[in-house]
């Protein structure tokens, strides 16, 4: 009896010492640091959430604010990354160019598609309209200006470095302002091609992790040794369900469908248009071994489903190299994240790295197959707008109102006045 309780003694000590060694403390340090870094990530998941929501609900322009600062802090932190010697080097105008170029390059891409938003501006100031006309050629000559300042800078015992920047500027500009200039475009053709591609990217990447650790056993990339063949393949399944169901619960509504004409549309304006044939109901003839087996000839879907399935396919099987090339970038730059702008999660960039491929994607096969390029009312306004003087707009107006007369939509009298009207502002001008 005296042997066993000894011991039970000697090993509830054995116990305790193990618990306040080093080794234990470290341990449950070590705990209590992942349940909070899981509390803070999961609160700023929530966060963010509920703020993308909120930026949708409030309008396409607010979507566009959020697209243009995603933009700007990943070249920021692209920048920081690459250029983590530039602090041992005494050349503050570097940064200065980097952000110059920056400046130039989303004027010349967002000025383009937004011009169209501001033609009533045109006349009330004869400035606006002169910058409007000569917009590519002024872009070019702050580009070409850029180009003179940095050989301006340049030092000797710098000059790799320098270069090295420049080039790292300009691939951040391809790979992260043109293609998000893009996504842009996306919103201004409709809620819908925004946010189903985001839905589509965040719920294959919930699902490669999730069919990763219950199925995964083959190594998919070296560059990133957790990704598996089994959770690659797994959550192309997933996510083309996904796009099924947000397709179904995102298409109803035409706030969402239909493509901006006013910056200041909100969640609660209401928004209506000739919605897009993919959008409406059409018929399909079964192949025959369907209708013969089971006697179904026709059947009835929105194309939509279709384009959905194939924007979940590209989403599920290129859209993640996106990550794996910023996986890559981390790693040859020895850093963890790209910065730690939203706690718990990185940077901006290592949250959006797919979204930004998928979102040039989706502008792409958009304008391929699913854009109806017809001329419309307001594509022709637009470029009379943006392309005629006063005078001329006026002589449309009248070539117009001879059309409608000579096919005896106008009488003869209506004709006179409008002609007389034509006069009266040519006098005018």
């Amino acid at each position: 009896m005296a042997k066993k309780s000894g011991s039970k003694k000697s090993s509830s000590k054995k116990v305790e010492t193990n618990v306040n060694s080093p080794v234990g403390q470290t341990t449950v340090a070590k705990t209590e640091s992942r349940k909070y870094n899981f509390l803070i990530r999961t609160i700023w998941t929530f966060i963010m959430i509920g703020g993308f929501f909120a930026v949708l609900a409030s309008g396409h322009i607010w979507c566009v604010f959020l697209v243009l600062l995603c933009q700007i802090a990943v070249f920021m932190e692209c920048i920081a990354v690459t250029s983590g010697s530039s602090r041992e080097k005494n050349l503050p105008l570097t940064k200065t160019l980097n952000w110059y170029f920056l400046i130039t390059t989303i004027y010349y891409l967002e000025g383009s598609s937004l011009f169209r938003f501001i033609e009533p501006a045109f006349y009330r100031y004869p400035i606006l309209r002169v910058i409007v006309d000569n917009h590519k050629f002024i872009c070019y000559c702050f580009y070409v200006f850029g180009v003179v300042l940095f050989v301006c800078s340049l030092r000797k015992g710098h000059l790799k470095f320098q270069f090295a920047s420049l080039c790292i500027t300009h691939m951040v500009m391809l790979f992260v302002v043109a293609q998000a200039y893009l996504v842009t475009k996306n919103i201004l053709n409709g809620l819908f091609w925004f946010l189903l591609p985001c839905g589509l990217v965040i719920v294959n990447d919930i699902f490669a992790y999730l069919c990763g650790i219950t199925l995964g056993r083959t190594k998919l990339i070296a560059i990133s040794p957790k990704k598996t063949l089994e959770g690659f393949l797994g959550a192309w399944f997933f996510t083309a369900l996904a796009s099924i169901i947000l397709t179904r619960l995102l298409s109803p509504y035409m706030y969402l469908t239909c493509p901006v004409k006013d910056l200041n549309t909100n969640f609660f304006s209401n928004l209506t248009c000739d919605l897009n044939s993919v959008f409406l109901k059409q018929d399909y003839k079964t192949p025959p071994f369907i209708s013969e087996r089971y006697g179904i000839d026709v059947i009835t879907v929105k194309p939509i489903y279709f384009h959905a399935l194939n924007l979940a396919t590209f989403a599920s099987l290129v859209a993640p190299f996106g990550g794996f090339f910023a996986s890559g970038l981390k790693r040859a730059f020895k850093v963890k994240d790209f910065g730690q702008t939203i706690p718990g999660h990185g940077g901006i960039t290592d949250r959006i790295d797919c979204q930004i491929l998928m979102g040039s994607f989706t502008y792409l096969y958009y304008n391929t197959f699913v854009s109806e390029r017809g001329i419309t009312v307001d594509s022709i306004i637009s470029a009379i707008l943006i392309n005629l003087d006063e005078r001329q707009i006026v002589e449309v107006l009248l070539r117009l109102s001879k059309k409608l007369y000579e096919h005896e939509l106008l009488n003869k009298k209506e004709f006179k006045t409008i002609g007389d009207v034509y006069s009266k502002c040519v006098e005018r001008l």
